[in-house]
């Protein structure tokens, strides 16, 4: 009976408790979906961060920026990998929104949750800017509440839901895909970051 209980006590304390990282790059779907696939990540939520506004909603957020939440194994990847990735999937020199979206609401920002989180965070966005030779205008903001978006905005590329576009009727996943080629993100990732643009 106690070797059982060692092992399971030795067991639980060999435990990694999974993390969490909250970051806004402009549209969250396309954050999302390029997080979800990350090998250490087990959930990625859309959301509404950075604002005074209470139960913020797709329709009415201001104030807030369109953010995300990963959760992930620090076993696998780290929180200053992750941000490294992030950087690199979005136009960090655009402090006016990112791509096609424009405004407040789709800044770019990294919100920290304690200070080994914005210690990595600044050491990333030091290395980004060594790398780009120029100044990266992404914030490092102490993380606030962090309120989930409406059930329909999560897992939005991969649904197949049929939506109203304006190019007629599709599935969620092929507007998502028309939208993402139309603002242009993957080119201006690729042109800003090389090699180094992620997702590749």
């Amino acid at each position: 009976m106690f070797r059982m209980a060692l092992v399971m006590f030795l067991g639980l304390a060999g435990a990694v408790r999974a993390e969490t990282a909250i970051v806004a790059g402009g549209c969250f779907w396309c954050v999302e979906a390029d997080f979800e696939p990350v090998a250490g990540v087990s959930d990625v939520v859309s959301g509404f961060t950075g604002g005074e506004m209470q139960n913020p909603t797709y329709r009415n957020h201001d104030g807030h920026l369109e953010a995300v939440m990963i959760t992930f194994d620090p076993a696998v990847i780290s929180y200053g990998e992750l941000v490294a990735k992030f950087l690199r999937s979005v136009d960090v020199l655009d402090a006016g929104g990112q791509f096609c979206d424009r405004g407040a609401s789709y800044r770019t920002g990294i919100f920290v949750q304690d200070e080994a989180q914005r210690k990595a965070a600044e050491a990333a966005l030091a290395e980004a800017e060594a790398v780009l030779g120029a100044k990266v205008v992404t914030p490092v903001l102490p993380a606030g509440t962090f309120w989930k978006a409406e059930a329909y905005h999560q897992d939005y590329y991969k649904s197949s839901e049929i939506v109203l576009t304006r190019a007629g009727p599709k599935k969620k996943s092929n507007a998502y895909k028309f939208y993402r080629e139309a603002c242009g993100r993957d080119d201006r990732v690729r042109e800003l970051w090389g090699a180094e643009a992620f997702p590749r």
